[in-house]
């Protein structure tokens, strides 16, 4: 459910990592103030860095497995987080922004994105499903 909410969200206007984070809203799999966080994180960090979809995904994880929260265990989220980026890697080789969407502009770039969100999404609610 999460991919299908992201989706919709990125097609109307929603950065990648706004995308992802208000999906997750949504499912109330966290806090709704971390939505303005995650506006820094679209296109790279601002600066064609990490994907969006992999640094909100990060801290959707951080807000469910992190320390004091209900799941909370410093070594389970980082086994998480760690888990997140090893299965983006192997479905889109890196996690890098610029190199992701090296020479994609318009329309192209939408989709290409459209791509990582859906991926993002699908490794997220994996993740999250075995809590302990």
């Amino acid at each position: 459910m999460i991919k299908e909410r992201a989706l919709e969200y990125f097609k109307s206007g929603y950065s990648c990592s706004e995308s992802v984070m208000q999906a997750c809203i949504d499912e109330g799999l966290c806090s709704e103030e971390l939505l303005p966080c995650a506006t820094t994180f679209s296109a790279g960090m601002s600066s064609g860095c990490a994907c969006g979809t992999v640094t909100s995904s990060q801290m959707v994880l951080g807000y469910i497995f992190g320390r004091n929260n209900k799941f909370g265990n410093q070594v389970f989220a980082r086994e998480k987080a760690a888990a997140l980026v090893e299965e983006f890697k192997n479905k889109n080789k890196v996690t890098c922004c610029r190199v992701l969407c090296a020479g994609l502009e318009g329309s192209a770039k939408k989709e290409h994105c459209s791509k990582l969100v859906a991926d993002a999404c699908d490794i997220l609610e994996n993740l999250i499903k075995v809590k302990v």
